[in-house]
């Protein structure tokens, strides 16, 4: 092989720089695209409403009276619990529905039967 069919090393080089730079604007494109999902995750999260003071959990029957009453950051509340206000809940306990026996909302509502 005569020296001037094998490529140079300059070209070799050059061919490295092509390269490199494409993958460097792959690179470059992947962490737009993450930071443009982070930056939605992050204003998902701020336009969230804000998690309930207080929650009641319904029972299963349409015509059956609630379960509990739970504070809203309780880990017992079920998937049938709302939000409900203050008000809501004292008046729920004051009609017989039961405070949860892990978070104690009658306690923290300054409820007395």
């Amino acid at each position: 092989m005569t020296e001037s069919a094998a490529p140079s090393k300059l070209a070799a080089l050059r061919f490295l720089e092509r390269v490199q730079e494409r993958d460097l604007a792959r690179t470059r494109r992947w962490i737009e695209a993450e930071e443009r999902r982070e930056s939605e995750r992050l204003r998902g999260l701020a336009a969230r409403p804000p998690a309930p003071d207080w929650l009641i959990e319904e029972s299963l029957g349409r015509d059956t009276p609630p379960v509990y009453v739970h504070g809203g950051d309780c880990h017992m509340a079920g998937k049938r619990s709302r939000g409900v206000t203050r008000e809501q809940a004292v008046r729920a306990l004051a009609e017989r529905v039961e405070a949860c026996p892990h978070c104690r909302p009658d306690t923290l509502l300054g409820f007395v039967d």
